[in-house]
């Protein structure tokens, strides 16, 4: 995660802390100093919707393998054995599973920061309070568009409708709750619209996803780099407005760290000090942490150096603890914690590798099928990066 509005230093939160402080720097296994890394996991693969770039193709109907309660809540336990400080219930739709608020309520006695990822339909006034009363710190709700440009990519009508409800339920009761906003080229038009509709809702948190190239997502529904640019300058000119209106909203973009040096390049010629400190935050956060900082568990209970990657196994939690497998001699996960030796073409030639690490892997893999080769979607030109 990008957190432009930190950069910018229009908001200071929580994940500051995780992604730029000095014991953030040169972590091999965790976030920070003596810590684990934040876990995302799809406590299920079941949803009640069946989106059209959903990265673990999910259905509305039930898979097998999934791990039962007593299960679940000793991985928790695991967790916070681990010094985890964060758990991401996703799915899957999360709040389909009938135990996720005991897991939730696990998690948070042991002293993690619970979040959830979630199409926001299920979100009752109820469910909202209940949320709430748990002590979950935030919840993320995915919108693809405005109205029906959102229920086409849900294929389901009235989506839309239910999503925005679930966030003025949570709004309602106090609970955090931010947007999450795929990008790709059926819904990049979108854009202006969903910042509108933060400043009309008074949402106070936006995550900006580039589209991975895994489960339903694919290549050619990507974007451009000329996109990519455009719908950045977009988003810092918003945070900028938020700020200058004495509203500001935290917004992060997420899976794609050719953004933070698009930032620094954009700062650095009318404000050279916030531009230096823009890149010692980036380079104390060390680009990607997939494999490092990051890590999923799937509905079955196998372990991945994040939740595109699914297609590596770390190893499986009803055969090791999670600190054997996270510690362990994975050749992609000691790979990954020392990838500049592995990685190729203009990754491996850029100026900036020290903080953005070679960008992210799966979506090298879901272009071309190497792990290791160079982010298709790294919009930077030649001489940004530094290659003659």
């Amino acid at each position: 995660m990008i957190g432009l509005s930190s950069l910018l230093e229009t908001t200071v939160t929580f994940g500051d802390q995780l992604r730029y402080s000095a014991e953030a720097k040169g972590q091999r296994m965790g976030t920070h100093t003596n810590h684990g890394p934040v876990v995302v996991w799809n406590v299920t693969r079941t949803c009640n919707l069946n989106c059209l770039h959903c990265y673990s193709s999910s259905e509305a109907k039930k898979y097998d393998g999934e791990l039962t309660t007593e299960e679940a809540l000793s991985v928790i336990d695991q967790l916070a054995l681990a010094k985890v400080p964060v758990i991401l219930f996703s799915g899957g739709e999360p709040l389909i599973r009938p135990d996720i608020m005991l897991l939730a309520e696990r998690a948070i006695a042991h002293g993690i920061r619970v979040t959830f990822s979630t199409n926001g339909t299920l979100i009752t006034s109820e469910k909202a309070k209940q949320l709430k009363q748990l002590g979950v710190s935030y919840v993320g709700i995915s919108l693809d568009g405005i109205g029906a440009i959102h229920d086409r990519f849900r294929r389901k009508e009235g989506a839309f409708e239910a999503a925005l409800r679930g966030i003025r339920n949570c709004l309602a009761e106090g609970q955090k709750v931010g947007l999450r906003f795929t990008m790709n080229k059926h819904n990049i038009d979108s854009l202006p619209e969903i910042l509108q509709l933060m400043e009309e809702e008074n949402i106070p948190r936006a995550c900006f996803y580039h589209l991975v190239y895994a489960g339903r997502g694919a290549v050619e529904d990507d974007i451009s780099h000329e996109q990519s640019r455009e719908a950045l300058d977009l988003i810092v000119d918003a945070i900028q407005r938020f700020a200058a209106k004495g509203s500001a909203r935290e917004i992060l973009t997420v899976d794609n760290h050719a953004d933070g040096i698009y930032l620094y390049l954009k700062v650095r010629e009318e404000q050279p000090e916030l531009a230096e400190r823009i890149y010692q935050k980036l380079l104390r956060n060390g680009g990607n942490r997939s494999g490092i900082a990051i890590c999923n568990i799937d509905h079955q209970g196998y372990v991945h150096p994040d939740q595109f990657s699914q297609h590596i196994s770390l190893g499986h939690l009803r055969e090791q603890i999670f600190a054997e497998i996270w510690g362990g001699s994975h050749p992609v996960l000691e790979g990954l914690r020392s990838r500049k030796a592995l990685i190729t073409g203009r990754c491996a030639q850029c100026q900036y590798f020290e903080v953005c690490n070679g960008n992210f892997r799966p979506r090298a893999y879901g272009y071309d099928g190497n792990y290791w080769s160079s982010d298709p979607q790294c919009y930077l030109t030649d001489a940004e990066i530094g290659i003659v």
